[in-house]
């Protein structure tokens, strides 16, 4: 007889291997992994996947008409990771799509750099493009990630409507 390892995630009975491979796509860190790499790793979940959509987050050079120099993006990074497993869950729940991935820097990040990548696998487009869509929207506005602008005429903390 063969013990498993049982773990509760947003209320749902895992397997602990299950839980690993939810630890592996999300990551918050001053460095994101390569967009070649991170679409190799889903390519290798599945022989199923029809489409990779991706959504790449870059700092942009103005605030209405105020120069921007850098984002300094804070986390709390423990809680912001665990509210992005239950959120890729939860998409993979609702869309049924294949797999995902999710990572955001924090720190200081200059202009023209990336600073967030989602990355949804599934069978058909349709349900890759709605459930990038629902990702990078409950990123913005659930996890734990604040974002303050560095401009020529002052530095702002920034709210997500």
């Amino acid at each position: 007889m063969r013990l498993i390892n049982i773990i509760m995630v947003g209320g749902d009975i895992l397997d602990h291997d299950y839980k690993e491979k939810v630890n592996s796509k999300v990551k918050v860190s001053e460095t994101l992994d390569s967009l070649s790499y991170l679409v190799g790793q889903l390519k290798k979940s599945s022989d199923e996947i029809g489409a990779i959509v991706v959504f790449v987050g870059v700092v942009r050079g103005t605030r209405r008409d105020e120069k921007v120099l850098r984002l300094e993006y804070e986390a709390h990074e423990t809680l912001a990771r665990r509210v992005m497993k239950d959120m890729l869950l939860d998409v993979k729940d609702t869309y049924g799509i294949i797999d995902a991935v999710v990572e955001h820097r924090t720190g200081d990040v200059p202009v023209g750099e990336d600073v967030m990548y989602v990355l949804v696998a599934s069978k058909h487009r349709e349900e890759g493009l709605r459930a990038l869509t629902e990702m990078v929207e409950r990123v913005k506005h659930e996890v734990p990630i604040w974002k303050k602008e560095i401009t020529e005429k002052g530095a702002y903390w920034i709210e997500n409507p």
